[in-house]
């Protein structure tokens, strides 16, 4: 199976679109602001599915709340290859956020039900770490093939188009998944509404999962608002280069492609020495510095901040994530990491237009980092190693 979970991730990374996506919407005429806006819509409609949906799949089956995911995804990419309103826009990023809302949580849920089967829940973080060096990689290759197909298309756009063939490979995949995964157990399912009643629980009360929780949403909730500028940071490098034979878009296509690859070959490098990383106070420091790198007006210095965050997030993420499954019911782990997914997601809908308003109004990128310093230092100052106890059971 570890074999199939690391192809589910290197599949599903085959976004394409995922490097240009900012400049898909500026093409079609949309501010930051309207951007920010289509960003806060996809994280609001997670937020409203997301815990439900993690809920229903451990109630009733996993990989059915997989294969749903995917099929979401795969309208979306029709919508978004076609789009040219903010209208239009809109319905596909609900429909992407239903097919995120339905994945998160619930795969790595399987992951770590597998790891209790086999008699190895201590290797969570290295397995984890793993499987999504794999993903990084598959997002390394997306990088390239998405540069290779903006210069023979010309568009940013017509990548969506090319993007369904491995999604629909990897709903194969998941379709296919072993029934044994779609539980934690051969015991009796708990019913949804006391797994949601549980997970609220844990997450509201003062304990180790609030403030998990907490630390989520100021981390990864911040990384999701701001990890997109990156493109028009290095559109305006593109466009002060001149490349014989190669116009506007197509030395953005060369650049962004170049600079992804080697971006998420660092992730993919990150995530699997993660397990060897276990004081999250030093991350948080490490992101104020990266941040930091965002207030000068340099765009070199700006690319090396956002690829430090990029590694930063790879090996945060595997931490986290252990760290959450140490302090709370296994039997709820896809609809516990589910709550943990729409804490972080609400965080970005509140940040999400409130930076591109920022931008906007700056006409520069300094408030992503004058904001990201101010939430990294925060975080650097409260968190702390939370005691390994299980609240739940």
């Amino acid at each position: 199976m570890l074999g199939r979970f690391s192809l589910y991730g290197f599949l599903k990374n085959q976004r394409y679109f995922e490097p240009f996506l900012v400049l898909v919407l500026l093409d079609a005429g949309l501010s930051f602001l309207a951007i920010g806006t289509l960003v806060a819509l996809r994280e609001a409609v997670i937020a409203v599915v997301e815990v439900p949906s993690g809920a229903l799949a451990d109630r009733f089956s996993r990989r059915r709340a997989m294969v749903a995911s995917f099929v979401a995804y795969l309208i979306s990419f029709a919508l978004f290859a076609t789009a040219s309103t903010f209208a239009a826009f809109a319905v596909a990023m609900v429909l992407f956020g239903f097919g995120d809302a339905f994945r998160t949580g619930t795969h790595k849920a399987m992951i770590f039900s597998w790891l209790k089967r086999q008699g190895r829940p201590d290797d969570k973080t290295k397995v984890y770490g793993f499987t999504r060096s794999w993903s990084k990689l598959g997002s390394a290759t997306s990088a390239l093939i998405g540069a290779g197909l903006v210069l023979w298309a010309g568009d940013y756009s017509t990548v969506f188009w090319f993007a369904m063939i491995p999604y629909g490979l990897d709903l194969l995949n998941l379709a296919t998944y072993p029934a044994e995964l779609d539980r934690d157990s051969d015991a009796p399912p708990r019913p949804v509404g006391a797994l949601l009643k549980g997970a609220f629980r844990d997450s509201v009360r003062p304990g180790p999962v609030r403030h998990l929780l907490l630390e989520s949403m100021g981390f990864e909730g911040l990384f999701t608002a701001a990890k997109d500028y990156l493109q028009p940071v290095l559109l305006a490098i593109a466009v002060g280069v001149t490349v014989e034979g190669l116009d506007a878009t197509g030395r953005t296509a060369v650049l962004i492609g170049l600079v992804y690859f080697g971006l998420y070959l660092l992730a993919a490098a990150a995530s699997r020495q993660a397990h060897r990383f276990a004081h999250p106070r030093a991350l948080w420091i490490a992101a104020a510095v990266a941040y930091g790198a965002l207030l000068v007006g340099f765009e070199p210095v700006a690319v090396a901040g956002f690829v430090a965050l990029y590694a930063l997030r790879n090996v945060w993420r595997p931490v986290l994530v252990s760290r959450l499954d140490d302090v709370s019911d296994s039997a709820a782990g896809a609809t516990l990491l589910s709550v943990e997914s729409q804490a972080r997601r609400v965080a970005t809908m509140v940040l999400a237009p409130t930076l591109g308003w920022a931008v906007d109004a700056a006409g520069a990128f300094w408030p992503l980092g004058a904001v990201g310093v101010a939430i990294a230092l925060t975080g650097a100052l409260l968190t702390a190693q939370p005691p390994k106890e299980n609240l739940s059971k």
